[in-house]
């Protein structure tokens, strides 16, 4: 997307680029109806800032400031490369409890299974509540970080509460994988989409029927023809 697409949207990027003194990272906005945004780079050299279409045009001019003023804090903080460490050692804690534990001494005398299994169990749940941790207070410290950019977490909180309905209403197509990097879930439309379709998925049909009697007549209507005929000879009503 070139500056002469969005020239609103590159001048509110530049200046909150100088505002967190920080190089204008690249801009690009996709087609998506959903509204999000998410930034990524391990550095400012390979910083880069991504809105969709559908944020631009649910938000207010300050509320996305304050969206991208809170990505660009993910960048300055380095918080993309600190969450990649984060799963580093995560990844390293499970790896170790499973070799601890299928990999250990076959003597005999060779330690309390038991232990042995609570560890490998427990370490990796550690290891995750390690990485969640680290996750929210990067969060936190962007929310503090991007509210100085623009001088008001105020934009910002109203921004969320608008994406997270948004989300909840539009799916968007995005591997699981990479849901973390925006700011509200994406995935949650996906969710919703699919609670909807089976709330409203077509019961069987037999069974709203009411039952057929030996004749093949449903027992709810009347077989007449097993009454006997009035006296002039017709049948009774």
């Amino acid at each position: 997307m070139s500056e002469a697409e969005a020239p609103q949207l590159y001048r509110m990027v530049r200046e909150l680029s100088m505002a967190a003194q920080m190089p204008m990272p690249r801009l690009y906005m996709t087609p998506d109806a959903q509204p999000n945004a998410f930034g990524t780079g391990r550095n400012d050299k390979t910083a880069v800032v991504a809105v969709t279409r559908g944020i631009t045009e649910l938000l207010s001019e300050d509320e996305l400031r304050g969206v991208i003023a809170h990505e660009l804090a993910h960048i300055k903080n380095r918080d993309i490369l600190i969450g990649s460490v984060a799963a580093a050692i995560a990844t390293a804690i499970s790896y170790a409890a499973h070799i601890a534990f299928f990999g250990g001494s076959d003597d005999d005398d060779g330690g309390n299974p038991i232990a042995a299994l609570a560890t490998l169990m427990l370490a990796p749940m550690a290891a995750g509540l390690i990485q969640m941790a680290i996750s929210r207070s990067r969060e936190f410290e962007a929310d503090r970080a991007g509210a100085s950019f623009i001088n008001s977490g105020e934009p910002l909180a109203r921004a969320l509460e608008k994406l997270h309905l948004g989300a909840q209403k539009i799916p968007m197509n995005v591997e699981p994988a990479q849901a973390s990097k925006f700011i509200v879930n994406p995935l949650t439309g996906r969710k919703a989409q699919v609670r909807e379709a089976v709330l409203h998925a077509p019961s069987d049909g037999g069974a709203d029927r009411p039952a057929a009697g030996p004749s093949g007549r449903s027992l709810e209507q009347p077989d007449t023809s097993q009454r006997p005929p009035s006296s002039d000879g017709s049948m009774q009503r």
